[in-house]
């Protein structure tokens, strides 16, 4: 029963219509004769419209005309292939390129490193104007607008994919000078002050004009990509010359310029850390860095002996606490700065200070075991201020100057 009634309804619908074509395949079947027309007007003008775009960057583009003759030439296969690629985009989207680097494949390496992303987007927009003005006589019957609309469309797609190609190269070489500022910062800190140094600070945009010190102190938590490259932009927003070395928690500055670099330094106190923070002495050159650099890293070490010390501190405010840890440089500069100049000059000067300091900086009690008025202790001690640079009317410069002195005795007494 079942099977004669399905056999009556076959008999009824009668046999399956045979596929038609959709709307979508119809047109594209009808659209493709005039793409492959269209194909056809551009391959043959090709060299026409190269042969305007090379004119046209003659006419309008100053750097273009500044190039030699060989680069020109690479710009001129740049062009072709731009243009050859969008022929092969148009003529099938789906795998067609409109990639940035497809259409640099054509020249040399060493051009694609000496055009900038402006000079490709000038590039883009040329050979863009070109192709628009030459869309009626390249375009077949009715398809002008299309042909534009493509055209604007691979110049869009091309100029995101060129900003995107400039992008991951600006990011790697942040990455390598990220690397090269870090290696040229570690070599300061261990004096490796060799012919290379130059050479890679000048890679860095270091200038090299005026004067030199290095700040050191601590980080607030560890530091992220974004951070790092934070404080790197405002180190050079503060000097002239700036380079950033993070080992750790600890934070290395190294300012350069021909400006107050102690108050530019003090402009990056809030960049760091809670805790001490230390500016080297100032030197006249990067080759000299080392030597402000250890400095700032022994006061670093020795300011927990100071704890009322300013921040920021100077590494020379903290000599004899340097001088107790060991430093050698501390050493010398008590002897040659503060000792010496005092020792230079003779007379009643050193004995003056000497008693001044054993007798609680009391000008009265100095005055009665020298046998002199105490305005002449007062002269004497301005004097000793004037040649060291240290008042020994302030407790704790009167410190630095009392270590000088031990210090100086010592060595004349104790064979080094």
């Amino acid at each position: 029963m079942n099977s004669a009634a399905s056999e009556r309804g076959k008999a009824t619908r009668g046999p399956a219509p045979a596929r038609t074509k959709s709307d979508t395949d119809a047109a594209a079947d009808a659209e493709r004769p005039a793409t492959q027309e269209m194909v056809r007007r551009l391959r043959h003008g090709t060299d026409l419209l190269t042969a305007a775009a090379m004119r046209r960057l003659d006419d309008e583009l100053p750097w273009y005309r500044a190039l030699p003759a060989e680069d020109r030439s690479w710009i001129g296969l740049v062009a072709q292939s731009g243009i050859a690629n969008f022929i092969a985009w148009y003529e099938n989207p789906e795998h067609g390129s409109y990639n940035a680097a497809e259409i640099f494949r054509a020249a040399p390496p060493e051009l694609t490193r000496s055009i900038s992303l402006q000079h490709t987007l000038q590039l883009v927009r040329i050979v863009v104007e070109i192709v628009e003005e030459n869309t009626e006589q390249l375009a077949a019957p009715g398809h002008h607008s299309k042909l534009r609309e493509s055209v604007l469309l691979y110049s869009r797609e091309v100029a995101f994919s060129a900003a995107e190609v400039y992008a991951r190269a600006a990011e790697t070489r942040g990455a390598w000078d990220a690397r090269l500022e870090a290696l040229v910062v570690d070599s300061l800190l261990r004096g490796d002050g060799d012919d290379s140094l130059h050479s890679r600070v000048a890679a860095l945009g270091w200038a090299g004009r005026g004067n030199t010190l290095v700040m050191v102190g601590t980080t607030e938590g560890e530091l992220d990509d974004v951070g790092t490259a934070e404080l790197r932009r405002a180190a050079r927003r503060t000097a002239q010359d700036a380079l950033v070395g993070i080992q750790g928690n600890r934070l290395i500055v190294v300012l350069g310029g021909t400006g107050n670099l102690r108050l530019q330094a003090e402009e990056l106190l809030p960049r760091f850390g809670p805790g001490p923070v230390v500016i080297g002495p100032q030197v006249r050159e990067l080759a000299d860095a080392g030597r402000s650099a250890r400095a700032a890293l022994s006061a670093l070490q020795a300011v927990p002996a100071w704890p009322s010390a300013p921040r920021p501190v100077l590494a020379d405010e903290l000599l004899p606490e340097r001088m107790l840890l060991g430093d050698p440089d501390a050493h010398r500069t008590l002897l040659a700065d503060v000792y010496g100049p005092l020792l230079g000059v003779g007379g009643p000067l050193l004995e003056t200070l000497s008693v001044y300091l054993n007798e609680g900086r009391s000008l009265e009690a100095t005055a009665r075991l020298l046998y002199v008025h105490p305005n002449t202790v007062r002269y004497r001690l301005k004097r000793i201020a004037t040649i060291t640079g240290w008042d020994p009317a302030q407790a704790r410069e009167g410190f630095v100057l009392q270590i000088a002195i031990a210090v100086g005795r010592l060595a004349e007494t104790v064979p080094l």
